[in-house]
């Protein structure tokens, strides 16, 4: 598996489905006391059932600290983030990361048919991709140091004469 290979679904079951999520008229101020005690830089935000944004610290620092509004004033539905890009599971980690980079959003909620199954931020795909470069990096250390527990690969009878050693 290369990091092109990593799917969504794959970051998801190894970090786990767990989203944090607060109503659009909770304080903002209770949102911030939500992010703190689960050590989060974002909550999605649910009415009904259905996800209608994103609330973060950036649209925190943005929306409020910087415009001089009192959080325990203003309601999380007042300056969350509208319109919010998903991911599907099958997507792959490759073009979900290039998605956030370039849209320049760090956490991503992964819904599927509308349910939603957890939120990835980019440090989840980071963190993906590393180690899958290291596992990688490791076969190939294996492979060149000669590990025969590794290789050679299925249905190759590890049997290979070196060049000018034929008799």
């Amino acid at each position: 598996m290369t990091a092109v290979s990593i799917t969504v679904k794959q970051v998801l079951d190894q970090k786990g489905g767990a989203a944090y999520s607060v109503t659009s008229g909770v304080s903002v101020f209770e949102a911030l006391g939500v992010m703190a005690k689960h050590n989060v830089g974002a909550l999605l935000v649910i009415d009904d059932g259905k996800l209608v944004g994103i609330f973060s610290e950036r649209d925190y620092s943005r929306n409020v600290a910087l415009k001089g509004l009192h959080s325990r004033e203003l309601k999380v539905g007042e300056v969350m983030t509208r319109n919010v890009v998903t991911a599907a599971p099958t997507e792959q980690l490759a073009a979900v990361m290039q998605t956030m980079t370039n849209r320049r959003f760090r956490h991503l909620p992964v819904l599927q048919d509308g349910e939603l199954l957890g939120i990835i931020s980019i440090g989840d795909v980071v963190k993906a991709i590393i180690q899958e470069q290291e596992s990688t990096i490791h076969q190939l250390s294996s492979y060149i140091a000669g590990d025969l527990t590794t290789y050679p690969p299925p249905g190759d009878s590890g049997t290979h004469v070196a060049a000018g050693s034929e008799k």
